[in-house]
């Protein structure tokens, strides 16, 4: 993939020769009559207004990626690209799509993998086919929708990122804690947030235009267990079964105020919240991080409500034995 300049940075006069995301398009009539196409472009350094003086090119779809070349101006005081050239792209162009929105750090196809391996490897039958079940609900939706609209995890893939982030953490507990069982926890893990595809609007990009109706007046807590509870009568799932897994999604976030009606009430329940809690955090921390410079600190973090320190020294890698 050919290096291109970050919008962030151009300045005026310089020519952009690259790949950028639609977030609006539409074709407006000037003053005089003629067509033109007004588009806001962006990457993952910022956005910008995007004029092309042709009437005949039709205005991409939000969330395409197009090729184009154009030079950057300014209008009343604020940048403008200038477009000269532009298409849809094709599967033998390419490019980076981390450059034009955030995406999580592996493909979804390998870490949706990863999670039907560890279902695969549920011992109880009903406990396995719940899960399956509810998963496959889920759709190819599941491939691109984020964990959120704009805190931990808000990347393309973003669900399927926190959701095998904290499959390889509960593999961890459990083998310092064996008295847990992981196969209840696991399925806890994947299903806790599956209903984030419900109580978001989301495009295959990943990026979240709103909450829905039902996100607003119901939540992912309350849906999930709605839908699991539908899903395992249909299975016939044992009723104590589903009754833990249904408190372990509506137990998640621990507290009233953070949506949660019950604390968690038995050791898998609990695992799950901190896991849930400490992945979130450990996501905002090292994107605010990545900001900072050496020996200073970040601005506050809202979510966390303080600064953070970025250390001056790298940490020492301890090296792996030989085998």
């Amino acid at each position: 993939m050919r290096e291109q300049p970050r919008l962030a940075e151009m300045i005026k006069g310089q020519v952009f020769d690259g790949y950028l995301l639609t977030r609006a398009a539409a074709q407006r009539t000037s003053s005089n009559g003629g067509k033109y196409l007004d588009m806001t472009l962006c990457d993952t350094s910022g956005e910008v207004n995007a004029k092309m003086w042709d009437g005949l090119t039709p205005a991409p779809n939000v969330a395409d990626v197009i090729r184009l070349r154009g030079v950057m101006q300014e209008y009343n005081n604020r940048p403008q690209l200038r477009v000269d050239k532009m298409r849809p792209v094709t599967e033998k162009d390419d490019f980076d799509m981390s450059l034009l929105a955030p995406c999580a750090p592996l493909p979804p196809e390998e870490m949706k993998g990863e999670i039907l391996a560890r279902i695969d490897e549920i011992a109880d039958e009903q406990l396995r086919a719940l899960v399956l079940a509810r998963l496959n609900e889920c759709g190819p939706q599941l491939d691109y929708y984020p964990a959120a609209s704009k805190l931990h995890h808000a990347e393309r893939s973003g669900l399927l990122h926190h959701t095998s982030t904290m499959l390889r953490m509960a593999k961890r507990v459990c083998e310092v804690y064996p008295q847990l069982d992981a196969d209840l926890l696991a399925a806890g893990v994947i299903l806790h947030d599956l209903c984030k595809i419900d109580e978001m609007a989301a495009d295959q990009i990943g990026m979240v235009s709103d909450y829905t109706a039902e996100g607003m007046l119901i939540g992912h807590l309350v849906a999930g267990v709605a839908a699991l509870d539908r899903c395992g009568r249909e299975l016939g799932t044992r009723k104590e079964l589903l009754m833990m897994l249904e408190h372990m999604i509506l137990s998640h976030h621990d507290l009233p105020e953070y949506g949660s009606p019950k604390p968690p009430m038995f050791p898998e329940a609990e695992v799950l919240h901190v896991l849930d809690l400490l992945d979130a955090r450990m996501f905002e921390m090292t994107r605010a991080l990545q900001n900072a410079q050496p020996g200073g600190f970040t601005e506050r973090i809202w979510s966390l409500e303080r600064r953070l320190y970025r250390r001056k020294e790298m940490p020492v890698r301890r090296e792996e034995p030989e085998e």
